[in-house]
């Protein structure tokens, strides 16, 4: 069900969509599936530093960038408690 989700809100990019991610497996596999993965222990370069921020200790963030010629899509994932 999410693995369908998630591809039908990406193929609104179509066929010429580039993307970019934070995870380190995309370094060495241009077609990472991490959905099967279940997202559990996927290495990321991450952009956050641990800190608290308003109350809220962060800590992992795994993202995905969509790009075309008309728009940019963001989809981040942010670990947090």
């Amino acid at each position: 069900m999410l693995g369908a989700g998630a591809r039908t809100l990406l193929d609104r990019y179509g066929p010429t969509a580039r993307f970019r991610t934070n995870a380190r497996a995309a370094a060495h596999d241009p077609a990472p599936d991490f959905v099967a993965a279940g997202l559990g222990g996927t290495a990321s370069h991450t952009f956050l530093a641990p800190a608290y921020i308003r109350g809220l200790d962060l800590f992992d963030d795994l993202g995905l960038i969509a790009v075309t010629d008309e728009e940019v899509g963001v989809f981040w994932s942010i670990g947090a408690y």
